[in-house]
This record gives structure tokens, C-alpha cells and sequence, in this order.
């Protein structure tokens, strides 16, 4: 008995035909027919009925049929063992990026990864952070860097990046510019450039905003803090960013921390706590290129 007859033996139960057990697997139908035989030869019953147009299971074919399937994943997790400690991961990573960051270190980590494990298939997916969330959550992403204004979303596993204060970011000769305090109650009577819905840096805002029963007025909303400072720099709205955002137009915006807004917005690696060695490599990637001088 070997492996492939038990692969080719599930395939043709699960398609309940031949020819596509055989596109499946990647053989002739003839091969798979071949295989069939000689192992039903071998456990001395037959595991199909070919009497009708569909392959369905005799009582000795579904009683072999959850034997076999375990077989093949007890086969799986041995290869997957030893490509562990011999360093051969293989596989898929979709990689989540909350819309419009310019974090070099996640680059930095995706490259080094890619270069110890090119077996590896690499994909990065751009969006905001509660869906990147919830596709972590939901396993369509294994790894996944956002925004975020909890430092562990529920159910998930997460390393902070960033925790930073907000601020407010306008240009030279606006009135608070001015001011050497800024609270929320004075945003409150300008319009406002922010972050959308869905990105932590907003969501800390609106919480803010909502304790203290305050209504400021977004006029724009952008994913990109060259966009939110373009905008207030023209004079348009008052920006909010986070600290090291505001830091990059110091040139021509002025930034002021909202003494009131206490809670931090955060930028976070999330993962699901049951991950594989692959996910596993790109964290000790990811922990080793934040930490390095890039980070800052």
C-alpha cells in the first residue's frame, strides 16, 4: 500500500468520478484506475461501485475512506516537521498593510524573509484595519500591520509598533497655531481633515470626540498623511495625525498635542495565536526590522 494509491484513492471518493480524480492529481485517468485496482487488490474488497455514471463508495470504501484521509494529513505534518527544522518552509502568506503606510521596516522584514525562504509565495493586501482585522480573524490573512486604537483586538494575538498621541497640524498664522494648549473643544470650532472610519487614528478620535459630546466637522477625509497635510496646509482643515506624522511636515505645518485625547493611537503587527512556521519566521523578521534604527 502506498501513499499516492490513498491519495488517488480520496480524490476519486471526493469527486465521485475518475477522470476528475485524475485531473486532480495530475495523471492519467488509466493511472488512477490502475492504482484503485491494485490497492483493492491488496485489501481484498472492492472501494467503488462503477456500476452507475459516478464512482460512489461501497460499505468497504467508506469504512477505509477516514482512515485514509487521516494517513495523508499524518503524512503532511511529518514533511511539514521536517521542513521546519531543515529550514525548507514552503507555502502562502497573505500579508495585510492599512492603507496608505509608509513604514519602511515592514518592507525591510518582507525582503529578508523572502530571502531566507524564496520557497515561500508572497502577497500584500492594502486596506483599512478593521477589515484587515477581521481577515486575520477570519484566516484570508495571516499577518497583518494596522492602525488601531486597542492593543490587542479580541481573539488575536498582536505587537504594538507604534503608540503615539494625537495632534492637531495647520499652517503658519492659524489661530491654533497660536495657542501653546489645544483641546478638543477647540477642534471642535474649525473643520477637520482626518484618517476614514476604520483606521485606529479615527476611531481614537471619535471616541474621544464622543465622551465629551463633541460634533467636530470632517470636511475631508484621506488614507494618507500627505494628503491630510496637503489639505491643511492649504488652509482647508485642521489636520489630525499621529505624532511622527505631523513630525515629517514640520517645514510647514505647525503640530500641537490634544491635551485631552489621552489614549494613544496605535500601529500593531496582529496575527491569530495558531499560526505556522511561516508566519512564525515573518514575526522574528518583522520584531528584528522595527526594532533596528529604521523604526524610529
Amino acid at each position: 500500500m502506498e501513499l499516492r494509491q490513498l491519495e488517488y484513492f480520496v480524490a476519486v471518493a471526493e469527486e465521485q468520478n475518475f477522470t476528475r480524480a485524475a485531473e486532480r492529481v495530475h495523471i492519467s485517468q488509466s493511472g488512477v484506475s490502475a492504482q484503485i485496482r491494485q490497492l483493492e487488490r491488496e485489501l481484498g474488497a472492492e472501494l467503488f461501485d462503477r456500476s452507475a455514471r459516478s464512482a460512489t463508495l461501497t460499505v468497504a470504501g467508506r469504512a477505509a475512506l477516514g482512515h485514509a484521509r487521516a494517513v495523508l494529513a499524518a503524512a503532511g505534518a511529518v514533511g511539514q516537521a521536517v521542513g521546519e527544522v531543515t529550514d525548507l518552509i514552503r507555502g502562502r502568506l497573505t500579508v495585510g498593510m492599512v492603507t496608505g503606510c509608509t513604514l519602511t521596516p515592514l518592507f525591510d522584514a518582507l525582503a529578508a524573509f523572502h530571502r531566507a525562504h524564496p520557497g515561500v509565495e508572497i502577497s500584500l493586501l492594502e486596506d483599512n484595519s478593521d477589515r484587515l482585522v477581521e481577515g486575520v480573524r477570519a484566516g484570508t490573512v495571516d499577518l497583518a500591520l494596522i492602525g488601531t486604537a486597542t492593543a490587542t483586538p479580541e481573539g488575536l494575538d498582536a505587537l504594538t509598533i507604534i503608540s503615539e498621541r494625537l495632534v492637531v497640524a495647520v499652517p503658519a498664522g492659524h489661530p491654533l497655531a497660536e495657542r501653546r494648549r489645544v483641546v478638543l473643544a477647540d477642534l471642535a470650532a474649525h473643520p477637520v481633515v482626518c484618517m476614514p472610519p476604520g483606521t485606529g487614528l479615527r476611531t481614537v478620535l471619535d471616541r474621544a470626540c464622543a465622551a465629551q459630546g463633541l460634533r467636530p466637522v470632517i470636511a475631508f477625509q484621506a488614507s494618507a498623511a500627505d494628503a491630510i497635510a496637503d489639505l491643511a496646509a492649504r488652509g482647508l482643515a485642521v489636520a489630525v495625525l499621529s505624532e511622527s506624522m505631523a513630525a515629517r511636515y514640520r517645514d510647514r505645518l505647525t503640530a500641537r498635542t490634544i491635551d485631552d485625547v489621552e489614549t494613544p493611537a496605535l500601529l500593531a503587527l496582529i496575527w491569530k495565536g495558531a499560526h505556522g512556521p511561516a508566519v512564525r519566521e515573518l514575526l522574528a523578521h518583522s520584531r528584528q526590522a522595527f526594532a533596528g534604527p529604521a523604526a524610529g
